[in-house]
Order: C-alpha cells, then sequence, then structure tokens
C-alpha cells in the first residue's frame, strides 16, 4: 500500500519550508496559514470518514468496507500528526517561558 500527502497538506508543508526567512522577518504568517490549512485538512478527514462508516452502516451499495477503513485510518493518522505538532509546540512554548533572561 502507497500513503500519500494530500495536495492540500503537501502545499502546507511547503509553505513552512518555503517561509523560513520570510517567517522570521514577516511575523510568522505563513506558518499560521499552513497550520490553519493542516487542521482543515485533517478536520475534512474526519468529517469524510464519518460520513462513509454512516453510509456502510446504513447499507448502501457505494460504499466499500475497504474504502471506509482506509478512510477512518487516513484520519486516525492526520490526526495524531496534528497531535504531535501539537505537543511539540507547547514543549517549545514551555521551554522559551522557562528561559532565564
Amino acid at each position: 500500500m502507497e500513503l500519500r500527502l494530500l495536495p492540500s497538506i503537501g502545499n502546507a508543508a511547503a509553505g513552512v519550508s518555503k517561509a523560513g526567512a520570510a517567517t522570521a522577518a514577516g511575523g510568522g504568517a505563513s506558518f499560521a496559514k499552513a497550520l490553519d490549512s493542516a487542521l482543515k485538512t485533517v478536520s475534512q478527514m474526519q468529517t469524510d470518514a464519518t460520513t462513509m462508516q454512516r453510509r456502510y452502516q446504513s447499507g448502501a451499495d457505494s460504499v466499500s468496507l475497504e474504502d471506509t477503513m482506509v478512510s477512518m485510518q487516513k484520519a486516525q493518522i492526520g490526526f495524531q500528526a496534528a497531535l504531535t505538532v501539537r505537543n511539540r509546540m507547547v514543549a517549545a512554548y514551555t521551554d522559551i517561558m522557562n528561559m532565564q533572561v
């Protein structure tokens, strides 16, 4: 099985890496946009997985169990990635706040 990033996630990640110097000079607007885009994508993946679950449970012929499970796994992986980013950002913030000036 091959795993690929969705175009919106890939673009968000590219925006973060390309905006390194711009973020320092511009105040971080690019990072905020990239983070917002990634969170919206994760939310949409979770909504799609829930919709597919409900359609499969109602007996719709157009939805297979395999597609439903793949959709659920994609949503779970996206959520875990977002959670990891959040945890690292909180840890970095805590480290900065604990620095002596």
